[in-house]
Order: structure tokens, then sequence, then C-alpha cells
């Protein structure tokens, strides 16, 4: 039964979903979604919107209490009552470990489940059940707005509207091309991040060799190694990612600090472990992806120390992170996947869903070129390009970022 609590200004509605692990064979194994429905309390009878968080791998946001947290909240709120959806396998959802499979083998039959189609699936049972069958609408963040576009092409009429923030997905393109293209824009990062703190260039040189060097432990027993510690620059697709790693960096490499720090950076990959297995895979419109970030990544990081890298997944990091070991050999298996198709041109090209995209031109995580071409695609679909916000744009602005969006969506803007 639903659980009804009440926080300042917000009601809050907890619900617990069955679903199929295998959305094909829906009378064989059961996990749970969990959904924690978001209100003002003179609105709760306003239309839903569903929140699709960013990652893969990561739990919807937790409301402070404070109708502005997070800062796109208090705004939907005015029309919408939100539900904020614990994707499966993260947060109050049946967790990844419970049960991953007792073999490599089943752990990656199991986590070919985790994916943006089943995601939508879930979506589309839970819409059932809560919404009387009604559409609703979706607001996608980054990788929740890949979420947004298999729904537009698996179920589009479950969808009202659709919003999407630093997450418009390529279609059909081949995933070689995305990190080539990711590659290009993290390297322009640092060396804008290197122009902004100079001396920095030469104190990553210093970490690189020392770690290489030395055996530098972290608080959870994980040796720091230089191919790790490069994984930093994934800071840099935030609005205060330079800062960030700026004040990384001038803690000394033996202090506590600066280890306690990295333990957890660029991402909890321990705690959220969907994220480094499915990471490509998310990005895999079909065919298999082969560790694609480690096979295309350029020589210039062979022969520069100072280079970092962004949102890549290698396969040494199930060695290097200890809390990803028990993942490695299924990740193995899942890089020889071969992957469905997550999106339909052709249903794009006919939709009719009314759909608003704000695209961050100099996003380093979700190529803009890339997005653009798929928002000429989609018949309908309003763009915002801008260069205002990086990555964490509904994050750091989301009240007037989702504003713009549904005033586009609405013919209002």
């Amino acid at each position: 039964m639903p659980v009804t609590t009440t926080a300042p200004g917000l009601v809050l509605v907890e619900h617990e979903f069955p679903v199929p692990l295998d959305h094909s064979r829906p009378d064989a194994e059961q996990i749970t979604v969990f959904a924690r429905e978001v209100a003002d309390p003179d609105g709760r009878d306003r239309p839903f919107l569903v929140f699709l968080q960013g990652g893969p791998g990561f739990e919807a946001p937790r409301p402070s209490g404070n109708p502005s947290a997070p800062s796109w909240l208090a705004r939907a709120l005015r029309d919408y009552r939100v539900l904020m959806l614990d994707q499966r396998g993260t947060g109050r959802s049946t967790p990844l470990d419970d049960p991953p499979g007792k073999t490599a083998r089943e752990q990656a039959d199991y986590l070919t489940h985790f994916r943006a189609d089943s995601i939508v699936a879930d979506a589309e049972l839970i819409r059932a059940e809560l919404a009387g069958g009604q559409p609703w609408s979706v607001l996608g963040q980054s990788f929740g707005g890949f979420c947004v576009g298999t729904y537009l092409s698996q179920a589009p009429h479950g969808l009202r509207q659709a919003f999407i923030t630093g997450g418009v997905p390529p279609v059909g393109l081949d995933i070689d091309e995305v990190y080539r293209a990711t590659y290009l824009r993290i390297m322009d990062r640092v060396e804008r991040y290197y122009q902004r703190y100079p001396a920095d260039r030469q104190r990553v040189r210093d970490i690189v060799a020392e770690l290489t060097a030395e055996d530098v432990r972290l608080p959870g027993g994980d040796r720091l190694t230089a191919r790790r510690f490069r994984q930093a620059g994934n800071l840099l697709g935030m609005s205060d990612g330079a800062e960030r790693l700026h004040h990384l960096l001038e803690l000394p490499l033996s202090s506590r600090a600066f280890r306690y720090d990295m333990e957890l950076m660029p991402m909890p990959f321990a705690r959220n472990p969907i994220y480094a297995v499915l990471h490509e895979a998310c990005y895999a419109d079909g065919g298999v992806t082969r560790w694609s970030a480690d096979r295309v990544r350029p020589e210039a990081y062979e022969t520069d120390a100072s280079l970092l890298t962004g949102e890549h997944v290698f396969p040494w990091m199930f060695a290097d992170y200890g809390g990803l070991a028990v993942f490695r050999e299924a990740a193995e298996l899942l890089a020889e996947q071969s992957w469905p198709r997550l999106y339909d041109a052709d249903t794009l090209q006919n939709n009719e869903v009314p759909v608003a995209a704000a695209i961050y031109v100099e996003d380093p995580y979700v190529e803009s070129r890339f997005s653009i071409e798929t928002a000429s695609l989609v018949r309908g679909m309003r763009t915002w390009v801008t260069n205002e916000y990086d990555h964490n744009g509904l994050r750091a602005d989301g009240a007037r970022i989702l504003d713009r969006l549904i005033g586009l969506a609405t013919g209002r803007a």
C-alpha cells in the first residue's frame, strides 16, 4: 500500500510496483520499482511529470523538505505532481546485487535488463496502475533523456509531453563515433582548464609520475593508480568542475584529504555499479561495444600525462576499483553482447508528442552535434541550443530551464 507523509510545503506518497525482470517473460522473475510522488498540498490532482534521472544507475533525487530542492521542483509543482522514479536496480528499487546471478554468464544475462528499454517498460506498467492509463509527461536529465528517446520510440502513446535536458541521444550512430567526439570535447576542456590554472599541468604530471612509481593506497584499500587518478577530468563537464578539480589538486598527495576525496572521484562506482557496467551499452543503439572508449582513446594520452579522461569506462576499472571486481567477468561478456536497438527512426520522424530539449553546446558527456542531428529527426522537437550551461544545468538553474522547456512545448516560447 502507498505510504503518505508530509514535509514543509510538500505531500509525499511512496509507491512500490512489482515488474518483470524480463518484460518479454511477464510471468517469470519479478523485481520491485520504487517511486515517490511529490505534490504541492493543493496540487495532488495535477497531471503527472515523471522524472528520469541521469546515470545510468543512479536513483532519483530526494526532496529535502524545501519545495525548491531540487532546483527545478518548485517550477514543476506549479503545473504537475512529480513522480521521482528510482530506476530498476537503484535506490529503493530491488538492488542490483539482490541477486545479480551466481556465474558471470548469469550476471551478464541479468544485467541486460537494466537499459532504457526496460526502464520505459517499467514506466508503462506504472502508468497503467498509477495514472489510470492516461498519458503523462516526462522530464529526462542526461541518461534520463536517452530514456525519453526510447519512450518516444517504443511507447509514444503513453506521453503527453516530453522534456529533455543534456540528454538528446544519438540515433543509429556507431558507438566509436560517440567516443571519438567525447574525447575531443574533454581534451578541449582540459586545455581550457590549464589556461585557467596553468601551474596545475605540471602538478598533474607530478602526481601521475608519483602514482606510477609508488603504491599509494586509498582509505578503502584500493591502490590509487595513475589511470584512475586521470579520470578526475570527468569533473570538467560540470559548472563547478574546474574549481573542484583545482581544489583537489592543491591538496598534498600524501594527505588524508586527498586520498579520501579520490576514493569517490570521479564517480561512486562501487555504490552504483550499473554506471560502469552498462555505460557503453546505454549508447549502443544496436551492435556491440567491445570497450569502445578504450579502443578509440587518442594516442596523445600515451605521450602527455597531463591529459585527463572524461565520461569514459575502461576494462581496467574492474581491477582498479575493488568494488567493481565482482562484475569483471560479466562486464567482459557484456562488452561482446549484441544489443537490440533503443530508438525507432520511423516512429521519431512521425512523432506527435510535444517535445522540448535543452542542448548544451560544449557538453563533453553528450555530444551536441549528435543531439542536434537527432532533434532534426524527431518531428516537432523544439530545442534550446545554448552554451550558457554545462551538463548539470538542470541542477544549477533548474527552474529557469524547465520553465523555458515548458514554454517551448506548449507554444508559449
